[in-house]
């Protein structure tokens, strides 16, 4: 098919030298997604078609099979070989079951090492002597060690994640998701259907995919180009807001950014923006040749009284001002006996007296230069948040040493968010026909109006689970969450069957959950894996020694030196005699010290982001930066410091959550310090 699309002579097609360069990209662009995955099989399963009498005829002729694939595939005559696992004749291969076969006979998965078909499993749905089994195949698939950026799971989605990946795109669909239940995986095969499903339309209107930061878009980054999509955009909220000229060169206390987040500073916004309109003291004169036409003062505040009630975005109002004015003249010339026409009005409008007249009465506004007042004024700040906001909150939002300009303020993050509200209010916020937001449990409500501005016309999904928000704003509820980001009417999905973390490891983790999200149903991981979870305390004894209870061990360090970080470098040496990767995962505070370990030992590690290799398998993580990264094999130093590193204990213990959810075939806890509480007693 590559070389059908490279031996394409675009002179035989066209003359005109500006559709052959348009011409010339797209087939660029088609040869580019036809590369060869090495790693990455056509086909991973077969349908056989059943079409037995009285079911439903299928897609297809009698008795005809089907491979599935992640992309389409014709021959040379151009018949399919490979069916899209997005076509609706692959939807049997994730839903049919024993007890509903969807007039399949027969389910083939194919098994692969290193690209290469190992093994196949078949199902034969439609014989009832053969017992519902689980696939062997699938498990293996799911279980795989994984070196490198995230994997499809296009191989491996079961029918509940299938029924989120297909719903429709006129519809927003918010996604709660424990620990390895596959939200983000689902969130991006959504987008991959919808642009199989509504290719053009969303070619016109754009997708976006919003990760929490860069590391967690640079692991994540490969699955839709391996599933065909090299035009899906990816950001973090800091890269929507951001702005020509204005750098995050500032941080806000926990408190401060709390009231920068809050909705109600939506209000603050704007009622600064409209506190610019000035009410007009003085008549209009305007000249046209030998007459004059004036326009009371009374009128022009008729005028705009009239675009303040409308509440469009300020700037719309400052340009349809002067065309109501030019049409207030043009009245008053038609009841004079003269006969102006548009290009008159026009003419009026762009006059130097009515230009006058709109900078006084609706001088624009520069949405930055506005926050700089805001958090730089107090009696501007008091005027516009009265009733809003109390005396302590808007305290809290003043600058100590307020800044001169724009360029010379030290803007946070939220500032920025604040900023980009300001915008809109001026002028609207250019949106997109699908927005996926993961990690969305972090965003502050303010956070979620800007996403939401960018997907006002389009839909959404929203991923994330309320036990992992680890930021003192963080999300309390999906229906206010929905609400802020203007999307009340989104249908509310939960995944409660985890596939990637084992059994053992998720139990562990979910001893935190009454403390940090009563009432959230814990995760039901499929798989038990024995041994996944060992919890080790670092004591001063020269000897290692088992003390009696599976799972729980006291140690010292090598050579009968005591101290946590000689043992954790010892475990993660350990960890690498394992396949796949491992991840080192400690409080920030904790970084510069094991970093200096490990480079002692001449074990080479990685940063959050830097891909794995064979021959580079470890990487050593900050807690801040685990969420939404995993690893075969996590080696986890210090839960109290990861806890004690957060504003408050249950900022912190959530941190920890989303710290022991991060491995996907073994966690080795090892602490000096006694264990938070909230995790129980010690392993039975």
């Amino acid at each position: 098919m590559r070389e059908d699309v490279e031996a394409l002579d675009i002179r035989d097609v066209t003359a005109n030298w500006v559709n052959a360069i348009v011409l010339q990209a797209q087939i660029d662009d088609r040869i580019k997604a036809l590369a060869d995955l090495a790693h990455t099989p056509l086909f991973f399963g077969r349908l056989n078609y059943l079409h037995a009498p009285g079911a439903e005829l299928a897609e297809g002729a009698e008795g005809e099979q089907f491979y599935i694939g992640r992309r389409h595939v014709h021959d040379a005559g151009g018949d399919p070989m490979v069916i899209d696992w997005r076509a609706p004749v692959s939807q049997p291969f994730y839903r049919a079951s024993k007890n509903d076969p969807q007039d399949i006979a027969l389910r083939r998965r194919f098994g692969y090492t290193g690209g290469e078909l190992t093994a196949y499993e078949d199902e034969h749905l439609s014989d009832p002597a053969e017992a519902a089994a689980v696939s062997k195949l699938l498990q293996q698939e799911i279980e795989r060690p994984r070196v490198g950026p995230m994997r499809d799971i296009v191989a491996t989605i079961q029918p509940e994640q299938d029924e989120i990946v297909r719903s429709g795109l006129s519809g927003s669909v918010c996604v709660q998701g424990g620990p390895g239940t596959g939200k983000t995986a689902v969130g991006l095969h959504r987008v991959a259907y919808l642009l199989y499903a509504h290719r053009e339309r969303l070619a016109r209107t754009g997708t976006l995919v919003i990760g929490p930061n860069r590391s967690f878009l640079h692991y994540i980054e490969q699955v839709l180009p391996a599933l065909g999509e090299l035009e899906v955009k990816q950001a973090t909220v800091e890269d929507l807001v951001a702005r020509d000229g204005l750098e995050i060169r500032g941080a806000d206390a926990a408190a401060t950014a709390v009231v920068k987040g809050d909705a109600r500073m939506a209000e603050v916004l704007r009622r600064a923006v409209r506190s610019h309109v000035a009410a007009p003291a003085e008549p209009l004169m305007v000249v046209r040749g030998s007459r004059r036409w004036r326009v009371p003062a009374y009128e022009l505040k008729e005028i705009v009284a009239e675009l303040l009630d409308r509440d469009i975005r300020y700037g719309a109002a400052r340009d349809a001002l002067p065309q109501r004015i030019a049409h207030t003249v043009l009245v008053r010339m038609e009841q004079a006996g003269e006969a102006p026409d548009d290009r008159v009005q026009d003419s009026v409008a762009r006059g130097a007296a009515v230009k006058a007249a709109v900078k006084a009465v609706w001088p624009a506004v520069e949405p930055a230069k506005l926050v700089l007042r805001l958090l730089s004024d107090p009696e501007f700040l008091a005027e516009h948040a009265a009733g809003v906001l109390s005396d302590e909150e808007q305290q809290l939002l003043l600058w100590p040493k307020p800044f001169r300009s724009v360029k010379s303020a030290k803007w946070s993050a939220a500032d920025l968010v604040l900023i980009d509200e300001a915008a809109d209010l001026v002028e609207r916020t250019h949106s997109l026909g699908h927005v996926v937001l993961d990690e969305a449990q972090d965003l502050s409500p303010m956070q979620y109006r800007a996403v939401g501005r960018r997907c006002t016309t389009g839909s959404a999904t929203v991923l994330g689970d309320l036990a992992q928000g680890t930021t003192p704003w963080a999300t309390r509820s999906w229906d206010e969450a929905l609400a802020h980001l203007g999307k009340p009417g989104a249908a509310l999905e939960e995944l409660t069957a985890g596939f990637r973390v084992p059994r053992e490891v998720i139990a562990y983790a979910s001893r935190l959950l009454p403390s940090i999200s009563p009432g959230l149903a814990a995760v039901s991981s499929v798989r038990e894996t024995p041994g996944s979870l060992v919890v080790s305390r670092v004591v001063s004894p020269v000897t290692e020694r088992p003390d009696g209870q599976d799972g729980l061990t006291e140690q010292a360090g090598p050579d009968g030196q005591a101290g946590p970080t000689a043992s954790v470098v010892e475990a993660c040496r350990a960890a690498l005699a394992h396949e796949g990767s491992i991840g080192l995962i400690a409080a920030d505070a904790r970084i510069p010290e094991l970093a200096e370990a490990l480079r002692a030992a001449e074990l080479p590690y990685l940063a959050p982001g830097e891909e794995t290799t064979v021959e580079a398998r470890l990487t050593l993580v900050p807690a801040s930066l685990a969420k939404g990264l995993e690893y075969d094999y996590v080696v986890l130093d210090e839960p109290a410091a990861i806890v004690s590193g957060e504003p408050d204990e249950r900022t912190g213990l959530r941190r920890l959550y989303v710290c022991l959810t991060r491995a996907v075939s073994g966690l080795h806890v090892l602490h000096a310090a006694a264990l938070p509480a909230a995790l129980g007693p010690a392993l039975p």
